[in-house]
């Protein structure tokens, strides 16, 4: 069994000798339910938390993502080992004050993860709707941020998997002093590894694409992130790299027709 607790968090159990236990029939205000996974808000004592708890996927699950060569989530311990790496690599993610995981058993592994709650924040899909008159200096001042944070993950091996605009969440308070930070939610089905393929980069690149197509991006925008990204001479990444672009929007473009 692995097991920790921030002393903010473990002083406001109750039963000391079965903390395990009783983080995992701790009730709260559900975000999120699955048959397996369950998201909540919790307080203790003035602070407000989220906590995930996975109850075990089963073995039906297991076999379904192997079959379709992915592989399965069967724990909470996928996001916080992503969490510390993005946090090491300067990338602004929640922070966690607890994590635990018992069994040996793949299929009915029990764990949790605790994260302290954010500022004020707004994903960064939602901001771009709600101020559609300042759409231009909103992607002047963001795109180099998001290629930066995207660059970051592929560079070191870190794929996200679910890599859409609305796991960007804009902190509000600091946006508001003129300074642009993005948390990064949402990496329990992160992958890494010690060399990642295209493909893989393919696929977060393409959600990227894929949930801008509506939020008011030209093909300026998206040479200007891809400049971003590589950190090199757009000419230079057109002529290199054209079938590893194509592949980008061929797979975004496919996602939006079909979620669209």
């Amino acid at each position: 069994m692995q097991f920790f607790l921030e002393p903010e968090i473990q002083n406001h159990l109750k039963n000391q000798t079965q903390l395990f236990d009783e983080i995992m029939s701790y009730q709260g205000q559900v975000y999120r339910e699955l048959e397996n996974r369950r998201t909540q808000r919790i307080k203790m004592g003035e602070q407000y938390y989220f906590i995930k708890q996975h109850f075990g996927v089963g073995w039906k699950e297991i076999f379904k993502n192997l079959l379709q060569l992915r592989l399965p989530v069967i724990s909470a311990k996928n996001e916080w080992q992503a969490i510390d790496a993005l946090r090491r690599l300067n990338v602004s993610v929640p922070e966690v004050v607890g994590y635990g995981s018992r069994g040996w058993n793949p299929a009915n592994r029990q764990s949790f993860i605790i994260t302290r709650e954010l500022p004020p924040t707004v994903t960064l899909e939602d901001f771009t709707v709600a101020n559609k008159g300042e759409l231009f200096s909103i992607k002047m001042r963001f795109i180099p941020e998001i290629a930066r944070i995207a660059r970051t993950l592929h560079e070191n091996n870190i794929n996200h998997r679910d890599f859409y605009l609305c796991h960007f969440l804009l902190d509000l308070l600091k946006y508001a002093k003129q300074t642009i930070i993005f948390y990064l939610i949402d990496l329990h089905r992160a992958g890494m590894g010690s060399r990642m393929r295209d493909r893989w980069k393919i696929k977060d690149l393409a959600g990227l694409y894929f949930s801008s197509k509506t939020k008011g991006l030209n093909e300026r925008d998206l040479l200007r992130f891809i400049k971003y990204y590589r950190g090199k001479p757009l000419r230079d990444i057109l002529t290199m790299e054209k079938t590893f672009w194509h592949k980008v929007k061929k797979r975004g473009d496919k996602l939006y027709q079909k979620h669209g």
